[in-house]
């Protein structure tokens, strides 16, 4: 018997899951992508301003650890911690609402 991949395995899950199994597993998805989309933001605005990740955080007053977990989207960032970076990196934080979809 061939092995599943990792697609077949996640779309023989989500099709047995409950209406509300499946609201939360797409609100989880849906908070892990924006955690990443702004890691990668913040890594590419340190970058850009020519900064290792340990010269960011002292700017921030953290650590080193604290700035490689949010640029790899393993945590949600706060408003704090975005303004903090945004000031370490003199830079401004607009927030933009769209339609879904």
């Amino acid at each position: 018997m061939a092995r599943k991949t990792i697609t077949e395995l996640k779309n023989n899950r989500l099709a047995s899951m409950s209406a509300d199994e499946r609201a939360d597993f797409d609100e989880a998805y849906a908070s892990a992508r924006l955690a990443l989309a702004v890691g990668e933001k913040v890594r590419d605005a340190r970058e850009a301003a020519g900064l290792t990740q340990r010269e960011l955080a002292a700017r921030m007053s953290t650590s080193q650890a604290a700035v490689a977990r949010l640029e790899a989207g393993g945590v949600g960032s706060t408003l704090t911690t975005l303004q903090k970076v945004a000031a370490a990196l003199d830079l401004t934080i607009t927030v933009d609402l769209a339609p879904a979809g």
